[in-house]
C-alpha cells in the first residue's frame, strides 16, 4: 500500500461517519470510548482519593493525551483528502481553525505548552473537559441541529439587527425622559443603552441597577421586558423550524439514497451476444425504469439530480434531423473519479479521450467499453454544466475556461507522455439535428475540411505513415464486417488552433492525437457497437502496441449492477 493510499483510508477513518466500514470503524470507537474515560477521569479527580488512584487517573492523562495527539496530527495530516480548502500549509490553518479543530487543538497540545509555560491548574482540567465536545462530531443529531441554525441564520441575524436597532432606539428615549428625573444616575446616554441591554441577561453583575422611576420610562422598561422575551422566542422558533426542516431533508435525503440504489440496480450488466461481453446499458428510458423498479419519475429524477453518475438525457438529439427525431427522456449510467469525470491509467501507450461525453450522450459508455476491450488508459469529461458549455475538445485557455480543465489536462498530459503515446479521440457525428453523412467513421489528424490526404502542416500527428497504415487497416476491417464506409477529413475541420491537442504545455502530452468521428447511429444505435469497439480496439494494439501481450479484463464478463 503506498502512502497516497493510506492516507485516503485514514482519511475516510477521520469522516466522522460511523457508517463507512473503514478498518470496521473501530479507531471511531476508540477515540468516542477515550473521550468518555478521560472526561470521567476528570470527574473521578474532583473527589478525595488514595495516592494509588491518583497514580491510576495520571497514567490515564497521559495515555490518553498521547493518543489524542497522534489521532488530532493524523488528522490534520489528512485534512485535505476530506476538503480540498484544506490543501497546502494555509489550508491545514484553515483547518484548525474549523470549531472542532480548535477543540482538538485545545484540548490535546496544550498540555505540551503547560511543559514551559506554568498554566494554572483549574485551565488545564477545564481543556480536558473541552474534549467531551468532540463527541459532537459523531453525533447525528447535532449535525441536525447544525443545519438547522445554519438554515436560519439569515432570518436571525435580521432579527438580531431589529432587535438592537429597536432597544437602542428605546434606551435613548429612556435617557431623555430619566436624565430630567435622576440626573445624577442617567448623566449619559451610555448608562441606558447598558442598563437596556443588561435585561436582556438579568444583569448578573448587577451593574445596571438603576431602574427608571418616570412613568414614560417605566413603559419603556416594559418594552423592553417584552423583547427580552422575543430575543429568546423568536430565535427558538426559527431554529424549532429550522430543525424540522432538517429532518425533513434528512427524510428525503434517505429516500434519495434508496432511490439511488434502485437506480444503480437498474443498470444490470447485460450480455453483449456478438462478443459474450457483459455490458452496462447505454441508457434506460424513464419508462423502463419506471417499470422495472417500480419508481415514480419524481423519485427517479431526484435520484439522478442527487447522483454524481447518472444524468438525464434526450435521445432525439442522437437523431439526424432527416429521421425526424421525437423528444425521449432517459437516464445515463456513466463512472466518476475525479471532479471533471473519468480517469483510468491502465499503464497503456493508447489513451481514448472522451472530451464530450457530458454534451453528447452515450458516447462516454462506447468509448468506456473501447478503452477497456484494448486495455488502454481512459479519460472522459462526464461532469459540468451543459449551458453554457465549455469543451475540454477545443479552448482558448487552459486555465481560464474553466475550473476543472486544468486537471482535465494535467491528467491527461500524465496518461499520454510516455514514450510511443498515441490518443483516439471520440466524437459524435450525425446527430442533434445535423444531416446525415455518406460515411458513418470520420477521421482526421488534424487538417483541414475537404483535404483528404494524409500530409500537412500543423498537423497534431507526427508520425504520418503509422496513422495512415493504422487507417487503412482499419476502415477496410469496418467495411468487411459491418458493411460501414469511413472518410479521413471530408466533412469536417479540425485544423483549428484551440483543439486540445495543440495545448500541451512543452515536453508534456503526446504528439500523435487521432480524432474519430463516430455516427450514432453505429455508436449507439447499432446491435453491433460493442463489437465495433472492439474493431477498433485490435486494430490500435495491432499498430501501436503490439509488443504487449494482452488479455481481456475480468470485468468484462462480470455479471452485476453499474460499472
Amino acid at each position: 500500500m503506498t502512502v497516497r493510499e493510506f492516507k485516503k483510508r485514514l482519511a475516510r477513518v477521520f469522516d466522522n461517519d460511523l457508517r463507512t466500514r473503514q478498518w470496521e470503524n473501530y479507531p471511531d470507537y476508540v477515540i468516542i470510548g477515550l473521550i468518555v474515560i478521560s472526561t470521567l477521569s476528570v470527574f473521578i479527580s474532583t473527589f478525595n482519593i488514595t495516592p494509588f488512584w491518583e497514580r491510576v487517573l495520571s497514567v490515564i492523562d497521559i495515555v490518553t493525551v498521547i493518543t489524542f495527539t497522534i489521532e488530532v496530527t493524523l488528522r490534520i495530516w489528512t485534512a485535505d483528502e476530506l476538503d480540498e480548502r484544506y490543501k497546502g500549509f494555509w489550508g491545514r490553518v484553515r483547518y484548525c481553525f474549523t470549531f472542532y479543530g480548535m477543540i482538538d487543538i485545545l484540548s490535546t497540545y496544550t498540555f505540551y505548552v503547560s511543559l514551559f509555560l506554568p498554566l494554572p491548574y483549574s485551565v488545564l482540567k477545564s481543556l480536558r473537559v473541552v474534549r467531551l465536545l468532540r463527541v459532537f462530531r459523531y453525533m447525528h443529531s447535532f449535525r441536525l441541529l447544525q443545519q438547522a441554525i445554519s438554515s436560519k441564520a439569515q432570518e436571525m441575524w435580521v432579527s438580531l439587527q431589529f432587535l438592537v436597532i429597536v432597544t437602542l432606539m428605546h434606551s435613548f428615549v429612556l435617557f431623555f425622559y430619566e436624565n430630567n428625573a435622576q440626573p445624577e444616575v442617567y448623566d449619559n446616554g451610555l448608562r441606558s443603552v447598558v442598563w437596556a441591554f443588561a435585561q436582556y441577561i438579568g444583569d448578573p453583575g448587577g451593574f445596571a441597577d438603576t431602574p427608571p422611576i418616570t412613568f414614560a420610562g417605566r413603559m419603556i422598561a416594559c418594552v423592553i421586558g417584552l423583547l427580552g422575551i422575543a430575543i429568546f422566542a423568536v430565535p427558538a422558533g426559527l431554529v424549532g423550524a429550522g430543525f424540522s426542516e432538517a429532518m425533513e431533508d434528512e427524510k428525503k435525503n434517505n429516500e434519495i439514497a434508496k432511490n439511488t440504489k434502485k437506480l444503480h440496480l437498474a443498470f444490470e450488466r447485460k450480455l453483449d451476444r456478438p462478443t459474450g461481453f457483459q455490458i452496462v446499458p447505454q441508457h434506460l428510458s424513464i419508462c423502463d425504469i419506471q417499470a422495472r423498479m417500480g419508481m415514480k419519475a419524481d423519485d427517479i429524477l431526484d435520484a439522478v439530480e442527487a447522483s454524481n453518475n447518472f444524468r438525464l438525457i434526450n435521445l432525439a438529439v442522437t437523431q439526424t434531423i432527416d429521421e425526424h427525431p421525437q423528444d425521449k427522456l432517459a437516464v445515463e449510467h456513466f463512472i466518476a473519479n475525479r471532479p471533471y469525470g473519468c480517469c483510468i491509467d491502465r499503464g497503456s501507450k493508447v489513451t481514448i479521450v472522451s472530451p464530450g461525453s457530458v454534451i453528447e450522450p452515450c458516447i462516454g459508455n462506447f468509448s468506456y467499453y473501447l478503452a477497456l476491450i484494448g486495455g488502454f488508459n481512459y479519460i472522459s469529461r462526464e461532469l459540468g454544466e451543459l449551458r453554457p458549455y465549455r469543451s475540454y475538445y477545443s479552448f482558448a485557455d487552459r486555465y481560464k475556461q474553466e475550473e476543472n480543465l486544468p486537471l482535465y489536462m494535467e491528467d491527461l498530459e500524465r496518461l499520454t507522455s510516455r514514450e510511443g503515446s498515441w490518443t483516439l479521440t471520440t466524437l459524435v457525428a450525425s446527430g442533434a439535428n445535423e444531416p446525415s453523412y455518406p460515411t458513418i467513421f470520420h477521421f482526421s489528424n488534424g487538417g483541414p475540411k475537404g483535404e483528404e490526404n494524409f500530409e500537412g502542416e500543423n498537423l497534431i500527428v507526427k508520425d504520418v505513415m503509422a496513422y495512415k497504415a493504422f487507417f487503412k487497416d482499419l476502415t477496410a476491417e469496418l467495411e468487411e464486417k459491418f458493411a460501414m464506409t469511413s472518410d479521413h477529413q471530408r466533412y469536417h475541420n479540425c485544423s483549428m488552433p484551440n483543439i486540445f491537442a495543440r495545448k500541451f504545455e512543452p515536453g508534456k502530452g503526446c504528439e500523435n492525437n487521432i480524432i474519430l468521428r463516430i455516427a450514432w447511429s453505429a455508436c449507439l444505435w447499432d446491435s453491433r457497437r460493442i463489437a465495433i469497439a472492439k474493431t477498433i480496439a485490435d486494430a490500435l494494439n495491432r499498430h501501436f502496441e503490439n509488443d504487449i501481450t494482452k488479455e481481456y479484463s475480468p470485468d468484462l464478463t462480470a455479471k452485476k449492477c453499474g460499472y
